[in-house]
């Protein structure tokens, strides 16, 4: 999918109106299709398909989005009791958006493996 087709794209460059919960240039808003309780997105504002297409040079991009993650799952109530992140990585692992994206799950109880 081209960058100015991108559903993430264009909630991150502001075209798409969502409750952002990060904006910068990590981008995280709730999942319009919760598979828990708290499911968050966070996005780099940069559009990169998929974890096949980092470069040397994006560990600090995303470690940034670790970062956030675990800022919002603590803003969230979620530190203490336990969250999940997930990044999917192309169709058979279910990654249905191709801009990569972190989901971090919680306020629940997870189960393993998932799915």
């Amino acid at each position: 999918m081209e960058e100015n087709q991108c559903i993430f794209c264009k909630i991150a460059g502001g075209q798409v109106p969502v409750e952002k919960l990060a904006d910068g240039e990590i981008v995280a808003f709730r999942d319009l299709h919760p598979q828990a309780p708290t499911h968050l997105l966070v996005i780099p504002k940069r559009h990169i398909p998929t974890l096949n297409d980092l470069q040397p040079g994006d560990e600090e991009l995303i470690g940034r989005l670790f970062t956030t993650a675990a800022r919002l799952a603590k803003e969230a109530g979620l530190a203490e009791t336990g969250y999940r992140t997930v990044f999917n990585c192309n169709r058979d692992a279910g990654q249905e958006v191709f801009h990569i994206h972190l989901h971090v799950l919680g306020g629940r109880k997870m189960s393993w493996p998932p799915g």
